[in-house]
């Protein structure tokens, strides 16, 4: 993950020439291998730098972009240059109001998180800095940078604390409260035949209530293995569609499915009756969210390149690239409970427990994968991330 550039090196930009209109991109057409050591030293490392660079004139119309923005923004640079950036990008977004804060004051600003959408750009935690470049003719340089994985692997850091934190609260009520929990059903299930039988219904709430508690805590008790499962190659589709299957012989009866597969995917590093406990958790999730009639439940499977993450004191980085969506078109998930969705006891149906979705991520971050949830009204999607297995059944780093 890349830093925003600081200040300084922003405000160099001054001594690189901005080019506008057609003479831009066909000087690009026209430039020289950067390997070859013949394109001008700035220029060239603009080029490769992996975060966007724009230049802007007065007008806000792009006058230079590099590769990455081309990239970051969906847009070629004949499209580009020239053109204001709030066709790109809302014209109310305060993305604007940080570039005229830099010309005000002739120095650097910058923000480390900014929502950007546009026609093609949807980006709900970015980086953004602005410098002059010439104060007399109002050009700015903007670097912007998309933080959404960021900001999501910190989400996962916080999801596993609250799984290190169910594991502690369960490992206790095994110990504390389930063994008595067995003397008291056990005692009231003596009194019952000895209470008259208008207070038998008293006896009967004890053991239910006892059966309740622990249900409970054996919903916890899954927490608590920490012992490695045995991982190999695995064929997520038919993981998929046997998980599918089990869904349309109970609760998905009378659900719409559609799939959205990419056949050509390799197989993934994980242990299959996990995946299937993870994919049938969403799944089920997902139709309980659908509206009466017209529900459907859309599983799509997709590579993502060049995404790889590493962990504290691993010597290797994890390449991540295969992506699993489910997506319903229900209510979707309320605002309040975005947040904290992939934590115990956080549910938002009526009487559930909150410990399918904490499964679900403790599952996933086991496999040394990722999990993430975009939802509005109508669309709710779940997106899993998880590692490529070699030909070998074990991870590519």
């Amino acid at each position: 993950m890349t830093s925003p550039l600081p200040a300084t090196a922003l405000s160099r930009l001054a001594s690189i020439p901005a080019q506008a209109g057609a003479r831009k991109a066909q000087r690009r057409a026209a430039l020289p291998d950067p390997v070859a050591g013949q394109l001008p030293e700035s220029l060239a490392l603009l080029e490769a730098l992996p975060i966007a660079i724009l230049s802007l004139d007065n007008d806000n119309k792009v006058a230079s972009v590099n590769g990455a923005a081309e990239a970051l923004l969906g847009l070629s640079r004949s499209q580009l240059l020239n053109k204001a950036l709030s066709e790109h990008i809302a014209a109310d977004s305060p993305l604007f109001a940080l570039i005229e804060a830099a010309r005000a004051g002739a120095s650097a600003v910058g923000e480390s998180d900014m929502t950007l959408s546009g026609p093609r750009l949807a980006i709900e935690h970015a980086a953004v800095d602005v410098a002059m470049v010439n104060a007399a003719t109002g050009l700015v340089a903007l670097v912007l940078q998309d933080r959404d994985l960021e900001w999501r692997l910190s989400q996962q850091a916080v999801s596993r604390d609250a799984v290190r934190s169910a594991k502690a609260i369960a490992a206790m009520l095994a110990h504390e409260v389930k063994n008595p929990l067995s003397g008291i059903r056990g005692a009231a299930q003596l009194l019952e035949s000895k209470v008259p039988p208008g207070d038998r219904q008293l006896t009967q709430l004890i053991c239910e209530e006892t059966d309740r508690i622990v249900g409970l805590v054996n919903g916890l008790e899954v927490f608590t293995d920490s012992r490695p499962a045995p991982m190999s190659a695995v064929n997520i589709h038919e993981v998929l569609g046997h998980v599918r299957r089990l869904a349309e012989a109970g609760f998905g009866r009378d659900v719409a499915f559609r799939e959205e597969y990419d056949p050509s995917l390799p197989s993934v590093l994980g242990n299959r009756d996990q995946l299937i406990q993870v994919f049938l958790n969403l799944f089920k999730n997902a139709a309980e969210a659908l509206p009466i009639h017209g529900g459907v439940i859309a599983i799509g499977t997709r590579y993502r390149p060049g995404l790889s993450v590493s962990e504290p004191g691993a010597g290797s980085r994890r390449r991540l690239g295969l992506v699993v969506t489910v997506q319903d078109n229900g209510a979707g998930v309320p605002d309040a409970l975005k947040a904290q969705l992939f934590e115990p006891f956080v549910s938002g149906k009526s009487g559930g427990k909150g410990l399918g979705l904490a499964l679900v991520a403790k599952l996933v971050t086991d496999h040394g994968g990722l999990i993430d949830c975009d939802s509005q009204p109508g669309r709710t999607v779940f997106s899993v991330i998880l590692p490529i297995a070699d030909s070998r059944g074990e991870a590519n780093s």
